[in-house]
């Protein structure tokens, strides 16, 4: 289990990798494969997944901060908790690593989540007048379908409206709305109980009906 994370890998995660993959390693190495070289000490094995999965980290980082700087540290934090825990990971199957990582960068958007609330930032501010107008009128043309909170989150003014929900409620509509998960696959993530993830998901839609009213 690796003790130390590469200096060097810290350094470039932010702005991708720049290490050159060694000669001796194939390219058709498995995750589990790439895991146990990197448990074995083998830096350039996690370089490696690094570069194979960065973009699904990313991917998730951008469903819930706007801003590249935001996500570039999500990247990095994600994959630091992922380095010290390679010890922890037990692997199986060929999805086995992106789901053990998506588990990771979901709770670290979590805390993050959570980070910017308790210090009151708000990076994205009110909607502005246009913004209020054309989802006014988008949403008064779908709001017959009965999935008034489905539509407007798929806008691109889903991030100014999950910004004002509680941090649980944005990350379950998040997965729910845009990720498109079920349930089960948000408790897989989240670590919640199906029932919790159920209940959260009821309150969070219910929250969201409530802040669009004043647009209908």
């Amino acid at each position: 289990m690796p003790t130390e994370m590469p200096v060097g890998m810290l350094a470039e995660m932010p702005v991708g990798i720049l290490a050159e993959m060694p000669a001796e390693m194939p390219a058709e190495m498995t995750d589990d494969e790439l895991v146990a070289a990197a448990r074995a000490g083998d830096e350039s094995a996690f370089t490696r997944l690094f570069e194979r999965h960065r973009r699904l980290v990313s991917r998730l980082g951008y469903r819930f901060f706007p801003r590249r700087e935001q996500v570039e540290e999500i990247i990095q934090e994600s994959f630091i908790k992922a380095y010290f825990a390679l010890g922890d990971y037990q692997g199986g199957n060929e999805k086995s690593f992106v789901s053990w990582l998506a588990r990771i960068t979901v709770r670290t958007c979590y805390d993050e989540l959570r980070r910017v609330q308790r210090r009151g930032e708000s990076s994205l501010g009110d909607l502005t007048e246009e913004e209020a107008a054309y989802l006014n009128e988008r949403l008064r043309d779908l709001s017959a379908s009965g999935n008034v909170e489905g539509a407007a989150i798929s806008r691109d003014l889903a991030n100014k409206l999950l910004a004002r929900l509680r941090p649980d409620d944005r990350l379950i509509l998040a997965l729910l709305k845009l990720e498109e998960l079920s349930v089960a696959e948000i408790s897989n993530l989240t670590g919640w109980t199906v029932a919790k993830v159920k209940m959260r998901s009821h309150r969070a839609q219910h929250g969201l009906r409530q802040m669009l009213r004043k647009f209908l």
